[in-house]
């Protein structure tokens, strides 16, 4: 999944277990997974993925969705247990 790194974290930040949202500047924990792909660049069947908070769904959605991108939007709950299937 792709999230925000920071190479300057303090260490209890950097084990923190949580995902956070995608959005810029915007640090809460990840509770969505936006799914998506763009046509011109990656083979159909290809998911690259976006965190969401709950504030900031909508407008990554909208984002992704204008361009014809976003696949699916699934709960972080539920894609971690899809991918340990």
């Amino acid at each position: 999944m792709n999230s925000p790194e920071s190479t300057d974290s303090t260490p209890n930040e950097a084990a923190r277990a949580a995902p956070v949202c995608s959005a810029k500047g915007c640090r809460a924990d990840a509770v969505w997974v936006l799914a998506w792909n763009n046509p011109k660049l990656h083979t159909p069947e290809r998911r690259k993925t976006w965190l969401a908070c709950e504030e900031h769904r909508e407008h990554l959605s909208s984002f992704l969705g204008v361009r014809g991108f976003l696949k699916d939007v699934v709960a972080l709950k539920e894609w971690e247990a899809r991918d340990r299937s």
